[in-house]
């Protein structure tokens, strides 16, 4: 009985944290991709205005709109999604947090102790990660009720006139840093691209993890410099949207070519007004060659019959003056 007590009392264990832990590196694993590629799409302003207002415009399936303009309801949908992976991957990570300053302490001890590389890499992922939890949620919230508002011009606007500048240098340093961390340590968590060998596999992914940071960051940085020129230079005129958009000049220019070609259905109309306006021309000039011949035979009618006419006065007045001569 004593036995089957003390069965009872002991603690079972559970695979809650286990549970929590995978969705945590989970929600990590495709927010940290996502970082990247829209590291890269932000990135195109590095290509000029129209490259970056390309991508734009794809991330709105402007490709299914006629008028080129895009859906900005499907950017609402994309950001409402991220929003959600974003505060439940806060959410989880808070629970390996310190949560008072005793526990900051101890574990600060620690690491000046061990002296570990990779704790050291947790802390700062842990202080980014805490940054961005507002940081971000600023520059989400902003895309939420502004799903239209990116282009060259209206973006370059809310980094210079929005004072937005200062929010997307200290979120970019962020999400960059957590963003790198966070995939190295759960390739190391995992076993991911280990091999045989851990030591030698944990140099050569610090080596790319430092690698893509530097250059992701030097990505960033080049694109905040671009959006902050093009607002300075654009700050007359802001709030106006970006001009002529790609999709929008291959939408006319598929119009112009529809209406040109022949056998189109856009083109029909066309052609039959044009054959109708040549078929009232002909008709017109035939009507006033009609004209002109009839007015032609009456000149030479009346012309014939003045003709007689003095034919035969001239005719009777020699018949007149023939006797008298008989006469005489």
């Amino acid at each position: 009985m004593e036995s089957y007590i003390i069965e009872e009392n002991k603690p079972r264990s559970s695979r809650l944290p286990a549970r929590l832990d995978l969705a945590q590196s989970g929600t990590g694993l495709i927010l940290g991709l996502f970082m990247w590629v829209h590291m890269l799409l932000v990135g195109s302003i590095i290509l000029g205005k129209d490259a970056f207002d390309f991508v734009a415009k794809t991330m709105e399936l402007a490709f299914l709109s006629d008028t080129g303009h895009g859906y900005p309801i499907a950017v609402f949908f994309a950001v409402s999604g991220v929003f959600t992976l974003f505060i439940v991957h806060a959410l989880l990570g808070m629970r390996k947090f310190p949560i008072s300053w005793r526990q900051h302490r101890i574990m600060r001890d620690q690491m000046q102790m061990m002296k570990h590389t990779d704790t050291n890499l947790w802390y700062i992922q842990a202080v980014t990660g805490f940054i961005m939890f507002f940081a971000g949620s600023v520059h989400l919230y902003t895309m939420l009720v502004n799903p239209g508002s990116i282009d060259p011009f209206l973006s370059a606007h809310r980094v210079v006139s929005g004072n937005y500048w200062f929010l997307y240098l200290i979120l970019l340093i962020c999400v960059e840093l957590h963003a790198s961390i966070g995939l190295y340590r759960l390739c190391m968590k995992w076993g991911w691209f280990t091999g045989t060998d851990a030591r030698t596999s944990r140099k050569k992914l610090k080596k790319v993890k430092n690698r893509l940071t530097i250059f992701f960051l030097t990505v960033g940085f080049l694109a905040l410099a671009m959006f902050i020129v093009i607002g300075i230079q654009n700050r007359s005129n802001a709030g106006e949207p970006y001009p002529g958009t790609a999709y929008q000049k291959a939408s006319h220019t598929v119009q112009e070519k529809s209406a040109t070609e022949p056998g189109t259905k856009e083109a029909e109309p066309a052609a039959e007004s044009d054959a109708a306006a040549t078929h009232d021309t002909a008709e017109t000039h035939e009507a006033a060659a009609a004209h002109d011949t009839a007015d032609a035979h009456g000149a030479a009618a009346d012309h014939d019959t003045e003709h007689l006419s003095e034919t035969s006065s001239d005719a009777g007045a020699h018949d007149a003056t023939q006797p008298a001569t008989e006469t005489h």
